[in-house]
């Protein structure tokens, strides 16, 4: 059934764009017998662009989108400033830009695929713009983007990470670390040890050295202490051990997950009878729960990515689509659609 709905969809696309373009070569044979003007020629090629725009247009939102990694939570599986296409049609079909799908029942989201999906945290201006800033941004192949922050940047409406929290997992993070209990299981096991058993891709890493966490941890604990006045009587040591980012490229809150964890726990210690205090240490500690149709999207780069960890899983239906291949820079085309 999903195939000859397809099949249908894309043999209209087919049969409107020869309608159109048998249309536009009467038009111009007839418009060789008559004096051409500067208006007219003005429209002819306003005509064309239109066209064209709007079968990109099209073609992005059913088929095919390119995609600009903006950010370095994917490193070095993409690195920003590559430009990557997606499968749109993956997981269903969207009916407009972040709007419904259907034919989903049978698309689902596999561990360790690629995925784009809409930012659970970003900020509508309304629908209105949310849907012509997509039209735009598609529509000029992913030239122009006028959905900007209030600094002016890029906003980030859709993210691109890997899928690998899947339905009935529970996913707790230590240090960079991601420990995995898969649905059915008894016990956790190491991220790692679960890739290599279960052929997965190598690309997920920490890319801050291990000893360097120290540092985090002893920032965040001396944020606490900061936090209830009790800065002056803080251990030497957290000192010491925060001194180690000293003259490093790392900012103390590189990785913003573990330095709550840590800042939380401290808080939690200072008053162990305050239930708010140890509640919100509890949620790092517990780690996160997928929940059915749901996935838990992370980055390749686990030390510098804005992911799953801080918005939690995310709903399916939510799942833009899959990157499938990288088409710049030059040097490094290629396919991702076996990266998994």
């Amino acid at each position: 059934m999903y195939f000859l709905l397809m099949d249908r969809f894309l043999t209209f696309l087919e049969n409107s764009a020869e309608k159109k373009l048998t249309k536009r070569k009467r038009l111009k044979a007839y418009a060789k017998g008559k004096k051409r003007t500067v208006l007219g020629e003005i429209w002819s090629w306003v005509d064309a662009l239109i066209f064209a725009i709007f079968w990109v247009i099209l073609i992005n939102q059913y088929l095919f989108q390119l995609f600009v990694i903006p950010s370095p939570s994917m490193v070095d599986t993409l690195n920003v400033g590559d430009r990557v296409i997606v499968n749109k049609d993956s997981y269903g079909i969207e009916l407009y830009p972040a709007g419904k799908k259907v034919l989903t029942d049978t698309r689902r989201v596999q561990r360790d695929e690629i995925i784009t999906f809409y930012n659970p945290e970003y900020d509508s201006k309304g629908p209105f713009f949310d849907v012509l800033s997509q039209v735009i941004y598609m529509g000029t192949l992913t030239l122009v983007n006028i959905d900007r922050t209030e600094d002016g940047t890029p906003a980030e409406r859709l993210y691109v990470k890997r899928a690998v929290g899947m339905p009935g997992d529970t996913i707790v993070f230590d240090n960079g670390n991601v420990m995995i209990k898969p649905s059915g299981e008894d016990g956790f096991e190491r991220e790692e040890d679960f890739r290599l058993s279960n052929d997965l891709a190598a690309g997920p890493h920490r890319s801050v050295e291990a000893e360097y966490y120290s540092g985090l941890e002893a920032a965040a604990t001396l944020t606490a202490y900061q936090e209830r006045g009790l800065g002056r009587i803080a251990p030497g040591s957290l000192y010491r051990d925060y001194s180690i980012l000293d003259g490093t490229q790392y900012n103390y809150i590189f990785d913003r997950y573990e330095y709550e964890k840590e800042r939380t726990g401290t808080l939690a210690s200072f008053n162990p009878s305050d239930m708010h205090l140890r509640s919100d240490h509890a949620e790092y500690l517990n780690g996160i729960y997928v929940p059915e149709d749901h996935i838990l999207p992370l980055g390749d780069n686990r030390d510098n990515s804005r992911d799953g960890r801080y918005f939690g899983a995310v709903e399916e239906s939510s799942i833009n689509g899959r990157v499938v291949g990288r088409f710049w820079p030059l040097n490094r085309i290629s396919s991702l659609a076996d990266n998994r």
